[in-house]
């Protein structure tokens, strides 16, 4: 595995990360909206609401790691495992959102 060193510049880093995290933010904010706002015919309900539940989870990870990274002037990062996660619950999501449009599609 390639391990190269991690950016040091704080504006650097802020380039990179800052745009990582509002992207984090705006698919969680998409998948709660939807999860929140429309029943997932193919997932039981409480399968549903323990995936908002994780979104919502993420939602306040993601704000934190915002609100860290703005008063740290860009010298917080975000451990690597972290961001993992958040990515495999946004596949996820996108995988029940896709699933979701192609059951209404049929039923439409």
């Amino acid at each position: 595995m390639f391990n190269a060193p991690l950016p040091t510049d704080p504006d650097l880093l802020k380039s990179l990360l800052n745009p990582l995290l509002e992207d984090f933010e705006y698919w969680f904010e998409r998948s709660h909206i939807l999860l929140e706002s429309e029943r997932m015919e193919f997932m039981e309900l409480r399968e549903q609401q323990s995936l908002l539940n994780r979104v919502m989870e993420m939602q306040q990870s993601v704000n934190a790691m915002k609100s860290l990274v703005s008063a740290t002037n860009g010298q917080a990062g975000v451990d690597m495992k972290v961001l993992m996660d958040w990515h495999r619950l946004v596949h996820e999501c996108w995988g029940v959102s896709m699933k979701h449009r192609q059951s209404k599609d049929l039923a439409g």
